[in-house]
C-alpha cells in the first residue's frame, strides 16, 4: 500500500471496534473544547445486544490511508423510524475524518452504497445512532465546549458533508440561560401568576425512592408528548429502562420534575448537571483514579442541561412548559448551578425558543441534520 492509497474497511472484530472507538482521540488531540467520552459507554453503543439493535441494522467502516487510520463512519437503518414515519430513510453517524474531501467522500460513498443495497431512498445524519441519542453536526458555536450528551466536531466538517452533496434538513438549537440574566424574585412572581391562572396545575420533583414507579409515568408521557416532533422515534420499554439505569446515578432529584393537572401527570422535564465538566478530566477511563476524579470534579459543576421537556398534547399551550423551566432554574440556582443549557430545540419550535428567550436565554449553538436522496 502506497502512502496515497485509500482503503475503506468494514469493522469485523473487537480490535477493529476499539480502533473505531479510539479514533476521535487522534482527531481532537490538543482541542481544548473536546470532551473525551467514556470508552466503555461507546463500546456499549455498538453492542449487538443493546436494545437499539433489536430494531436496527448497523455497519461500521474505517478509512485507512498509507496504512494509517484516517476516518470512520457508521451506516444505520432504524426500522422503528421507518415504520413510524413511513419513509425509507437510512442514517450515517459517528463520522470523523482527517482534513480533505477524499476520505470523507469515500466513507460517505460506502454508506450510501450500503443503504441503497438495503432499499433506502434517502440518507440523513449525523445520527449517533438515533434521534433519541446524540445527533446533528455542530455548525455554529465552536467557541464553547459541548454540554453533556451533545455532539462536538471540527469547523471543517460542514463543508465536507456539503461537498458530498448533503443539504440541510433541520437545525437543532442550544439556548443558554445564565444566572445573571434572570432573578429568582422575578421567577417567583411569574410562578405565582401561573398558579393563580391555572390552580389545577402543580409541580413536584422525582421521588428517587420510588424510581420504578416514577419511570412508568415517564413512559406514559414520553411517546405521547413527543410523537408529533420532527425526527421522533418511539422508544421501546427496553430502551427507556436502559437509559434510566445509565442516568440514575447522575440524577439530582430537584432537577427532574413532574407536572400534574389535578391528579393526572401531564408533563415532565429532565435536567442533569453537566458532567462533561467532569468527563474532560477522565480521558475516557473511569478506573479507581477516575472514580476519585469524578467525585472531586462533580462538586465543581456549575451548569445543568435541560435535556427533556414534554407535555401531553391536550395540555400544551397552558403555560406548563414555562412553569417547568422556571422551577428548574429556581431549584438549580438554589443548588449552586449558575447556568443552564436548554437543548436540543427544533428550529421550528418557535414557541419554546421565545419562552426561553423571554427568561433571558440566548441561542449559542446550532446543530444541523443533513440529508440527500439516494
Amino acid at each position: 500500500m502506497t502512502k496515497q492509497e485509500l482503503q475503506i474497511e468494514e469493522v469485523k472484530n473487537q480490535q477493529d471496534l476499539m480502533t473505531f472507538v479510539r479514533f476521535p482521540w487522534e482527531i481532537y488531540r490538543g482541542d481544548r473544547y473536546w470532551v473525551p467520552p467514556l470508552i466503555k459507554d461507546q463500546l456499549l453503543k455498538f453492542s449487538p445486544t443493546s436494545p437499539f439493535r433489536s430494531h436496527s441494522e448497523m455497519i461500521l467502516f474505517l478509512a485507512y490511508r498509507g496504512g494509517k487510520i484516517a476516518g470512520r463512519i457508521a451506516g444505520i437503518i432504524d426500522h422503528n423510524y421507518i415504520e413510524f414515519h413511513q419513509e425509507k430513510v437510512g442514517f450515517f453517524g459517528f463520522f470523523e475524518s482527517v482534513p480533505g474531501a477524499e476520505v470523507a467522500g469515500a466513507l460517505l460513498s460506502r454508506v450510501t452504497d450500503w443503504l441503497k443495497g438495503h432499499g433506502m431512498e434517502k440518507m440523513a445524519g449525523p445520527i449517533n445512532p438515533s434521534t433519541n441519542d446524540e445527533c446533528g453536526l455542530l455548525v455554529e458555536g465552536f467557541d464553547a465546549p459541548p454540554c453533556l450528551m451533545m455532539p462536538y466536531n471540527p469547523r471543517t466538517y460542514p463543508s465536507l458533508l456539503e461537498g458530498f452533496g448533503l443539504r440541510k434538513r433541520m437545525d437543532l438549537y442550544a439556548l443558554l440561560l445564565e444566572e445573571s440574566t434572570f432573578h429568582l424574585d422575578r421567577l417567583d412572581r411569574i410562578t405565582e401568576r401561573l398558579k393563580k391562572r391555572e390552580p389545577r396545575l402543580h409541580v413536584r420533583p422525582i421521588n428517587l425512592r420510588r424510581f420504578d414507579e416514577e419511570l412508568k409515568i415517564v413512559k406514559e408521557i414520553y411517546n405521547q408528548a413527543w410523537s408529533k416532533n420532527w425526527g421522533f422515534v418511539p422508544m421501546t420499554d427496553e430502551e427507556i429502562n436502559l437509559a434510566a439505569k445509565e442516568l440514575k446515578p447522575l440524577v439530582v432529584s430537584d432537577l427532574i420534575l413532574f407536572a400534574y393537572w389535578e391528579k393526572e401527570p401531564v408533563a415532565f422535564s429532565v435536567s442533569l448537571p453537566d458532567y462533561n465538566e467532569v468527563l474532560k478530566h477522565l480521558n475516557g477511563k473511569i478506573g479507581l483514579l477516575g472514580a476519585l476524579k469524578f467525585l472531586y470534579y462533580s462538586k465543581k459543576i456549575h451548569k445543568i442541561r435541560v435535556m427533556l421537556l414534554g407535555v401531553k398534547h391536550a395540555f400544551q399551550r397552558k403555560g406548563i412548559e414555562g412553569l417547568l423551566y422556571i422551577e428548574t432554574f429556581k431549584r438549580g440556582t438554589r443548588k449552586g448551578y449558575h447556568c443552564a443549557e436548554c437543548s436540543w430545540i427544533l428550529e421550528e419550535n418557535i414557541l419554546m425558543q421565545h419562552g426561553i428567550e423571554a427568561m433571558g436565554g440566548k441561542r449559542y449553538k446550532t446543530y444541523r441534520i443533513y440529508e440527500m436522496p439516494l
